[in-house]
C-alpha cells in the first residue's frame, strides 16, 4: 500500500520506521515542519516528504496529530483523499473526535477505522521516535461503523509491526478505561510532584519515588486537551480516588490501625488477585 503518515511526531515517527522495517509499504510522510519531514526523509524513515496532495494516492492514512488536530486536518484536506481509502487516527480520547471523524468520512469517500496505540515515551518528536516502541504493546481499536474488511486491515497491519494484542471495543469503553489507565496515573503523578518536599527528594527518595512521580513529565499541551475532551469519564475516577484517599486519610486521622490495615489489604488483594 501507500501509507501517508500525517505527523512525524513520536507516535507517526515510530509508525513510519515501524513500518519500513517490518513491511513492503510506500510510505508518505506529511509534517508541518519541513525540517522534521527532511530528518525523516534523511534517515530513511519515509520514501516521499510529501504534502496534502499527496493523499491522493494513499491507500491509508495514519493521523499521528492531536484529537482536535487531527479532525481539523480532515475536514480542511479531506477533499485530496482518495475515495475508498481508510484513515486512522492513534488519539487518546474517542468519544469525543469519533462521530466528528464519522461524519467526514461520509462526507469525502473514505472508512474510517479509530486506533489508540497504547505506546508512548515522556519525551517528544522526531528524535525520540523509533522502529520497536510498539514491540508487544495494546492496540486498541475502535471501529466507528467501519467495515469487518478495514478492521481486520488495520489489525493485521498492528500486529505485523510489533504490537502485542489487539483490542477491540467502542468509543465509551475505551474513554472510560483510558480515563483510569493513563489519563489518572498522569493526574496523580503532577499532584504528587507539586509537593514542597519533591524539591528535597534526592538522597530520601528510591523505586516508589520514582515510580509515582515518572508520568509527571508531560507534554502539558498534548494532555490538557485530552482531559478536557474526556472530562466526565476523568472526573469519575478523581471521584473514587478522592474518596479512596479520604478513607485512608481519615483512618490515619482517628489513628484507627484495624480499620486503616484493612484498606491498605484490600488495595493488596486486588493486585494480587491481577497477579500483575
Amino acid at each position: 500500500m501507500n501509507i501517508a503518515i500525517i505527523g512525524l511526531g513520536i507516535i507517526g515517527g515510530s509508525f513510519a520506521k515501524a513500518l519500513k522495517k517490518y513491511t513492503d509499504h510506500y510510505i508518505i510522510g506529511i509534517n508541518r515542519t519541513k525540517a522534521t519531514l527532511q530528518q525523516a526523509f534523511d534517515c530513511k524513515a519515509i520514501d516521499e516528504m510529501g504534502d496534502e496532495k499527496s493523499l491522493e494516492k494513499a491507500d491509508l492514512i495514519i493521523l499521528g496529530l492531536y484529537p482536535g488536530a487531527a479532525v481539523d486536518y480532515i475536514e480542511k484536506n479531506g477533499k485530496y483523499i482518495k475515495k475508498g481509502a481508510i484513515v486512522t487516527d492513534s488519539s487518546g480520547i474517542k468519544a469525543e473526535i469519533c462521530p466528528k471523524m464519522v461524519n467526514l468520512s461520509k462526507k469525502f469517500g473514505f472508512t474510517f477505522v479509530g486506533s489508540h496505540p497504547m505506546a508512548g515515551k515522556e519525551k517528544n518528536g522526531f528524535s525520540v521516535s523509533e522502529a520497536d516502541l510498539y514491540k508487544g504493546a495494546s492496540y486498541i481499536i475502535v471501529p466507528c461503523e467501519a467495515d469487518e474488511k478495514s478492521v481486520k486491515l488495520i489489525s493485521d497491519l498492528a500486529l505485523k509491526i510489533g504490537f502485542g494484542g489487539i483490542k477491540i471495543t467502542t468509543p465509551e469503553e475505551h474513554d472510560r478505561m483510558i480515563a483510569f489507565t493513563s489519563q489518572l496515573p498522569h493526574v496523580l503523578a503532577c499532584a504528587y510532584v507539586m509537593s514542597p518536599c519533591c524539591l528535597n527528594h534526592k538522597g530520601f527518595s528510591a523505586g516508589s519515588y520514582r515510580d509515582v512521580s515518572r508520568v509527571a513529565n508531560i507534554n502539558s499541551e498534548l494532555w490538557s486537551e485530552l482531559f478536557l475532551e474526556n472530562k466526565e469519564p476523568l472526573l469519575a475516577e478523581l471521584d473514587e480516588l478522592i474518596k479512596n484517599i479520604n478513607s485512608i486519610k481519615n483512618a490515619i486521622k482517628k489513628e484507627n490501625k484495624e480499620e486503616l490495615a484493612a484498606l491498605l489489604e484490600k488495595g493488596h488483594k486486588v493486585k494480587e488477585e491481577l497477579g500483575e
